[in-house]
């Protein structure tokens, strides 16, 4: 039996971390096979911005579920590369406006077939097993119970 799978619970996030990891490596080749200057670490921010732009930077943090700190790290990381670009809110100066500049609306044309064929790959994954086929809804699961109670909190009960 493999290492991981004979440790249960007590690797549960260091299976996913590394399946994570797993799947943003060959989203990567995919996107580099294809000659598409694209990493999936900035899918959050790209897809959001493909239904919305502009985007008050902190939107983009509140959508995402993650500091407004990283987001600005990665616009700012995004705007070097020239694909974003911000501007002030116009209501309060202090906010800033993410909008993708032309050279990222051009990549984002070249992506979005990319993310059609992950879409249609990752369905035809899920159907080979039954149980997969549960996996994003146990994980929705998992993440809504975390939020009412840490997991934190959960162990030190056990204790």
């Amino acid at each position: 039996m493999s290492f991981y799978p004979s440790l249960g619970y007590l690797v549960f996030g260091s299976r996913l971390r590394r399946l994570s990891e797993y799947f943003l490596m060959e989203v990567n080749k995919v996107y580099e096979q294809q000659g598409i200057a694209f990493d999936a670490s900035w899918f959050p921010v790209f897809y959001l911005l493909s239904a919305q732009q502009p985007m008050p930077m902190i939107d983009i943090a509140d959508q995402l579920e993650i500091s407004h700190s990283a987001v600005s790290q990665m616009v700012t990381n995004l705007k070097k590369k020239g694909l974003l670009k911000t501007t002030p809110c116009q209501e309060d100066g202090r906010r800033q406006l993410v909008a993708f500049s032309p050279k990222g609306e051009e990549l984002l044309q070249q992506v979005q077939p990319i993310w059609q064929a992950i879409t249609n790959a990752m369905d035809h994954l899920v159907m080979e097993n039954k149980q997969s086929q549960q996996v994003l809804t146990a994980i929705a699961q998992i993440e809504q119970s975390v939020q009412q109670q840490p997991l934190s909190a959960r162990i030190k009960q056990q204790l």
